[in-house]
C-alpha cells in the first residue's frame, strides 16, 4: 500500500475512514505516539465501551504479536471497532537487534491476508528497515507513516504553532533561544511552551528573560541533583530524578554529556580543594554562582576520586554503546541503558 505522510494522515483521520492496519515509525517518537493516539480516538464513538475494546502489547516480549493478533480477531464488546496497539516495533537491518522476528511472518502474513474489519492494528516503532521481507509484508499489507525528526523550519514552525494554540505571543528570536536550549526534543519542547504560557499570563507575551529563568535554571538545577544523588549514593532519588528528567523530555546522550561534565567538574573542584584552593578560586574554576557553590562543594569532598573516575569511563562507555546500538537501539534502548547505568553509579559508592 502506498505511504501516507504525516499531512495526510491528519486527513485521514478527519474524515474517519480508518484502515485495517498501521505501521507507524521513525526516530520522532512524540509525534508518532500522538498520531497513534489520534488514530485510536478516531476509531471509538462516544458511547462505546473504550476499556474493553482498546489493548496494548509490547514487541519487548517477541511472543506476544501471537496474542496482539489474536486480540485482533476478537469482536469488539459494544463497540463498533477494538484498537489493537503493538508497541516497541523494530526490524533493522541485521535479524539479531528484531522485535518483529522473522519466525512470525507466516503468523503475521496470515493475519494480513485477512485482516478483521472490525479491529483497527497500529504497530508502532523506531525502525523498519526497508530492504527486510517482513517490512516489505508490512508494506504491503498496511498503511505506512514514517516519522522523521523535524528539519530546523519545521521545528520552528511547530514551536510556534504551539505558543498560538496556548493564546501567547512570541517573537522568532526566543523560540530560537528556546531551542538552544532545550534542544529538539518535542516533548520536552512541548512541556517548557506548556509552563512558559502559564508563566506568561495575564499580559501572554514570553520574552527571552522568562526561557532562561523557567527553563535553562531548571535544566541546570535538575541536572546537578542527580548528579549529587548519585555522588550520595541515594539510589532511589537518583532513579526518581532521572525519571522526571526523561518525562520531562530530556533525551539520553544530552544527559550523559551533563552528568559527564558535572562529574569533571568534581574531579577538578575535588583536586583543586586537596591542593590547598580556597573557595573562591575553585568556584572560579568550574564556574559555580554563589548559591549553587555550597552543595557542589559538599559533593566534591564527598565523592572519592576513583568513583569520580570511573562514572567518567562508565559515562564514555554507555555514550559509544547508545551511539552504535550496542545493548539496545533506539529511544527505549538509550533510556534503558541510562537507567542501568545510574543504578550502577549510585550503589558503587
Amino acid at each position: 500500500m502506498p505511504k501516507l505522510s504525516k499531512e495526510k494522515l491528519r486527513d485521514h483521520v478527519r474524515e474517519r475512514k480508518l484502515a485495517p492496519v498501521y505501521v507507524l515509525y521513525g526516530a520522532e517518537a512524540f509525534l508518532r505516539e500522538a498520531a497513534v493516539k489520534a488514530l485510536a480516538n478516531t476509531a471509538f464513538g462516544e458511547s462505546d465501551l473504550r476499556d474493553f475494546n482498546e489493548t496494548s502489547f509490547s514487541l519487548n516480549e517477541p511472543s506476544s504479536i501471537r496474542d496482539a493478533l489474536a486480540a485482533a480477531d476478537q469482536l469488539p464488546m459494544m463497540a463498533e471497532k477494538r484498537v489493537v496497539r503493538i508497541t516497541d516495533v523494530r526490524v533493522a537491518a541485521t535479524g539479531n537487534r528484531d522485535s518483529l522476528k522473522e519466525e512470525y511472518e507466516a503468523l503475521l502474513g496470515g493475519y494480513l491476508d485477512n485482516p478483521s474489519p472490525h479491529s483497527v492494528v497500529i504497530f508502532s516503532g523506531d525502525e523498519l528497515n526497508g530492504n527486510r521481507k517482513i517490512s516489505k509484508l508490512l508494506e504491503k499489507h498496511a498503511v505506512l507513516i514514517e516519522f522523521q525528526p523535524l528539519d530546523d523550519k519545521e521545528l520552528f514552525d511547530w514551536i510556534a504553532r504551539l505558543f498560538k494554540e496556548s493564546g501567547v505571543e512570541v517573537e522568532s528570536a526566543v523560540i530560537r533561544h528556546l531551542t538552544t536550549i532545550s534542544g529538539s526534543n518535542l516533548l520536552r519542547l512541548s512541556n517548557d511552551v506548556k509552563k512558559l504560557a502559564a508563566a506568561a499570563l495575564p499580559d501572554g507575551h514570553v520574552t527571552e528573560g522568562m526561557v532562561d529563568a523557567l527553563v535553562l535554571r531548571t535544566r541546570l538545577l535538575d541536572n546537578f541533583a542527580l548528579s549529587g544523588h548519585l555522588v550520595a549514593g541515594r539510589s532511589r532519588q537518583a532513579v526518581s530524578s532521572l525519571h522526571q528528567m526523561l518525562d520531562d523530555g530530556a533525551e539520553p546522550l544530552m544527559l550523559l554529556g551533563l552528568l559527564a561534565s558535572n562529574y569533571r567538574r568534581l574531579l577538578i573542584a575535588k583536586d583543586l580543594v586537596e591542593s590547598g584552593s580556597d573557595r573562591a578560586a575553585v568556584a572560579r574554576a568550574v564556574k559555580l554562582r554563589y548559591n549553587d557553590q555550597e552543595p557542589f562543594l559538599a559533593a566534591a569532598r564527598r565523592a572519592k576520586t576513583t568513583q569520580l573516575t570511573h562514572a567518567i569511563d562508565r559515562l564514555a562507555e554507555v555514550d559509544i554503546a547508545i551511539k552504535t546500538s550496542i545493548g539496545g537501539g533506539g529511544p527505549a534502548g538509550a533510556k534503558m541503558q541510562i537507567e542501568m547505568l545510574v543504578c550502577e553509579l549510585a550503589a558503587s559508592t
